[in-house]
């Protein structure tokens, strides 16, 4: 594997989840596209399957890919717990993660605690969830 191209997320509603991606954590939309063809069904093992998906970058170049599959249109399952099989959350880096905990609060985000130290002491640690669920880590390097 030569790098982690991107990590794909999929909503239940877009304009909610680019709000929360895009104007409360701050990604920017690198590439927008409403996609359905026999290729998108083919890999995605979908029949007849039609989606948008955005693709979000943080400022060091990452990208989260965000999929609203209007063909295939599913409610949130609920809150998953960390614990649960398969991916678990993704994980941002930012520079003052108390600041990001007040003002993501202010905006209605759910946290699990206020931010922790590390027991290492190597960094300060919150996680939220954006409104589908997903569990998102929000790390200051100390």
């Amino acid at each position: 594997m030569k790098a982690i191209r991107h990590f794909g997320i999929v909503v239940s509603n877009l304009d909610r989840a680019l709000h929360f991606y895009e104007e409360l954590l701050g990604l920017k939309v690198s590439k927008r596209m409403d996609e359905g063809s026999d290729y998108l069904s083919t890999i995605t093992g979908l029949k007849d399957v039609s989606a948008t998906t955005v693709k979000l970058a943080a400022e060091d170049g990452n990208l989260v890919e965000l999929l609203y599959f209007h063909s295939h249109p599913r409610k949130p399952s609920g809150q998953k717990e960390m614990c649960q099989i398969g991916p678990s959350h993704v994980s941002f880096t930012v520079d003052d993660v108390d600041a990001e905990y007040v003002r993501l609060v202010k905006a209605g985000v759910e946290f699990n605690s206020p931010p922790q130290f590390s027991p290492d002491g190597c960094a300060k640690v919150a996680f939220c969830r954006d409104f589908d669920g997903t569990s998102i880590e929000l790390v200051q390097v100390l």
